[in-house]
């Protein structure tokens, strides 16, 4: 295990510079809608920010548009969400999140997500989607189109 993924898997946080270069990333503001009475970013508010940073992740870094899968009725929804909360992040703090493919399965995709606000890491999450027919709610193969381009994707932040 590489000195990298040995960090990402702990809650030693991770500088923006030790995640792969080629790693498709987006900045994110931290808004009222998203914080606590004090101002705080409410821990739920995350899975929503980080649910949108994968929406823009797949016409900005897998050159697909995610929103023809939901239309098409090929589910991308989470069997698994995993998240540490390093830093508390306050309203109108400019997160940036890097999108990291763990692995790719018959019918699954591991991502981990990692939010830096300037230098800090503040939030990292694992996320594991899950490839479903909409119509029969069953899981299915990861559509080869998707696929494709996720181990691309993959294979070009090595």
């Amino acid at each position: 295990m590489s000195s990298f993924a040995a960090t990402a898997s702990q809650r030693i946080p991770v500088a923006p510079e030790a995640l792969p270069v080629a790693a498709w990333r987006t900045e994110v503001k931290v808004r009222f809608s998203h914080c606590d009475p004090a101002g705080i970013a409410y821990f739920a508010s995350y899975f929503d920010l980080m649910n949108g940073v994968i929406e823009d992740w797949y016409p900005g870094a897998l050159g697909l548009d995610y929103h023809q899968f939901i239309r098409e009725r090929v589910g991308l929804g989470y069997a698994h969400v995993q998240c540490d909360f390093l830093r508390p992040c306050l309203m109108g703090d400019r997160l940036t999140f890097t999108v990291i493919v763990e692995r790719v399965g018959r019918a699954s995709i591991e991502l981990r997500l990692h939010g830096h606000r300037g230098d800090e890491e503040a939030v990292r999450a694992r996320l594991v989607i899950v490839t479903t027919s909409a119509i029969e709610n069953r899981p299915i193969p990861v559509p080869p189109l998707l696929r494709d381009a996720v181990v691309r994707y993959q294979e070009s932040c090595r």
